[in-house]
């Protein structure tokens, strides 16, 4: 069982929880109300979908050659022979089946709309690291991050709750997008020399190692400044929601320039993780008490 939680990577789990929770705490604000067992299933699916990617990751890198002996991060079950390849595939199938049988139940309450966000989805959590074109060895992680951990993400989940699209949910979403992508970029900026090693082409093997802190820099930058959107959607309080972008952000970034790249980014990628609780936290309270 330590190896299975070593392979779904509980700390990236945030990255799922976070856009269903906001989503659904602006749904309750635009409209009064939120339904418990449509925002459980999207949260169970969310959930499934991210575990399936890390166990596609784990096996396709392992099966690829790029976890090597010179990894910095956490052990990858996989390449280090605690769990077969073959296991690992098996798993990744369960979970997207799970993932499937929430969206059924989304389906029936929403329609087609389901169908058209579920699909990629689901494909993209093997498309991500595998396939004709694995968006990870293509530098496009973060990309696929802020669209689908941070605009469908939200976007869908004010959707399942309102029958609607909204252009609140689009903000929201892009703000935790590049929240979430900060995750990624930090990852990525720590693995850069293995990477460039095996040819997973990342963002941070192709902008060099200034050019993915700049990134990191920017990501972050972008979040907090888009808070002042909600002043023209008549919701100046959801402003405040970018306060823990300005303070642990900032601190963040500093380390960020002054970490050299190796292991001690994973406690940069802690934070970043901190970061992104801390602004679902600021955006519930405001939301609440604005």
């Amino acid at each position: 069982m330590k190896n299975w939680l070593l392979a779904a990577r509980p700390k990236t789990l945030p990255a799922a929880i976070v856009p269903v929770w906001a989503g659904c705490v602006l749904a309750w604000k635009l409209q009064g109300s939120w339904n418990p067992w449509l925002a459980f299933c999207t949260l169970a699916g969310a959930i499934c979908i991210q575990i399936a990617t890390n166990f596609f990751n784990d096996a396709i890198d392992a099966q690829k050659g790029a976890d090597t002996e010179k990894r910095l991060g956490p052990t990858r079950v996989t390449s280090s022979g605690l769990i077969s390849r073959r296991a690992v595939f098996i798993a990744a199938g369960v979970f997207l089946f799970l993932a499937t049988l929430c969206g059924v139940v989304l389906y029936q309450a929403v329609g087609w709309p389901i169908i058209a966000i579920g699909l990629p989805s689901l494909y993209l959590a093997y498309g991500y690291t595998g396939g004709p074109f694995p968006l990870a060895y293509r530098g496009m992680g973060e990309v696929f991050v802020v669209a689908f951990f941070g605009i469908i993400a939200v976007g869908g989940t004010v959707l399942i709750q309102m029958n609607q699209w909204r252009e609140e949910a689009m903000l929201l979403g892009f703000q935790i997008g590049l929240l979430s992508a900060v995750l990624i970029s930090i990852n990525n900026l720590r693995d850069r020399e293995e990477d460039a090693s095996t040819g997973k082409n990342t963002m941070a093997v192709r902008l060099g190692d200034r050019g993915a802190r700049f990134l990191v820099w920017l990501e972050v930058k972008v979040a907090a400044f888009c808070g002042l959107l909600w002043l023209k959607h008549g919701l100046p309080w959801l402003t405040l929601a970018s306060l823990p972008l300005l303070t642990l952000g900032m601190f963040l970034l500093f380390r960020v320039f002054s970490e050299p790249a190796g292991k001690g980014m994973n406690s940069l990628l802690a934070l970043a993780g901190i970061m992104l609780i801390l602004f679902a936290i600021s955006f519930h309270a405001a939301s609440v008490f604005g």
